[in-house]
């Protein structure tokens, strides 16, 4: 039975946040206040930089102000798997933790990475995974966390891709059991030899951060393939590009993203959101940013 909640006071908004570095740019605090106002909860959240070598202590001190709970994002999602004292079945799967939950007997590690993926490719997107072929492209904690929910779906086959193709076997091997309870062939590779034509492309890997071109051949796509960033906006443009070029149909991550955000306010606050009209918002929004003019470069 999950842990409930320490008690907070009535007055006083319950203080949630996400930890990253860097976390400028993350849209949760937003996303969590729709959230927030559709279901009438009172909550404060916000952004937290993390230092490289001090989120232990970071995530310490914001229990110790009275935080709540908290997302995890890059580079942390391993050391917040660390810090639960319970996790949940899919964390400990991942072995990463993209959510936080302070409890009394300290903090419930989740992750909630997969289960939004796969909401979003399957409810919104209306791209069905079961039977088909997925290449998943990455070995980190954004492929851990979705890895187990994408087995779980039934596709009949999963690459797994990485540049590192040890680190690729590691978390293979983790989910191995659970690749054959659920009947699908799962296997790994390096980075220039995936295989051909896949249902379903999956980008999890660190490339679009850096703005790197893709990191797979074409030939990874078919007529009818899929292609997946789970980055959003500028950062996944790139990849999505290439892929569209390809003849693949492509999305980005926002929805994940918006997804992944209601299932972690509903294990905060024991009410799922209405995500549709979130996730409308914030593409307008993006589609807004991206045709704002430049005042670096308007006429003087």
């Amino acid at each position: 039975m999950t842990p409930s909640p320490l008690s907070e006071a009535a007055a006083a908004p319950a203080r949630y946040a996400v930890f990253g570095n860097p976390i400028a740019h993350s849209r949760s605090p937003d996303i969590h206040a729709a959230f927030a106002a559709a279901t009438g909860q009172v909550i404060e959240y916000t952004r937290l930089a993390a230092p490289l070598d001090g989120f232990t202590d970071a995530i310490a001190d914001f229990a110790a102000q009275g935080g709540q709970g908290c997302n995890v994002t890059v580079p942390f999602k391993f050391e917040a798997y660390g810090l639960g004292a319970r996790v949940t079945d899919r964390a400990r799967l991942a072995g990463a933790a993209n959510a936080l939950m302070r409890t009394t007997e300290g903090w419930l590690a989740d992750n909630t990475d997969g289960a939004g993926l796969m909401r979003d490719l399957q409810i919104n997107a209306g791209w069905p995974v079961a039977g088909r072929r997925v290449l998943l492209i990455g070995a980190g904690g954004a492929a851990a966390g979705v890895l187990g929910p994408l087995l779980g779906c039934q596709p009949a086959e999963l690459v797994l891709a990485n540049r590192s193709p040890d680190k690729a076997r590691a978390l293979a091997a983790t989910h191995q059991s659970w690749a054959d309870a659920c009947g699908v062939v799962l296997s790994v590779c390096d980075l220039t030899q995936p295989g051909l034509a896949f249902d379903l492309v999956i980008n999890a890997s660190a490339s679009s951060l850096g703005g790197a071109a893709a990191p797979v051949p074409a030939e990874v796509l078919g007529p009818n393939s899929h292609a997946v960033d789970l980055m959003y906006g500028p950062a996944a443009q790139r990849f999505l590009d290439w892929a569209a070029a390809h003849g693949a149909k492509v999305r980005d991550g926002l929805g994940m993203l918006v997804e992944q955000a209601a299932e972690s306010f509903a294990l905060w606050r024991g009410v799922r959101p209405d995500t549709a009209p979130v996730l409308q918002a914030l593409r307008d929004q993006l589609a807004a940013e991206a045709v704002k003019p430049d005042p670096a470069k308007a006429a003087p």
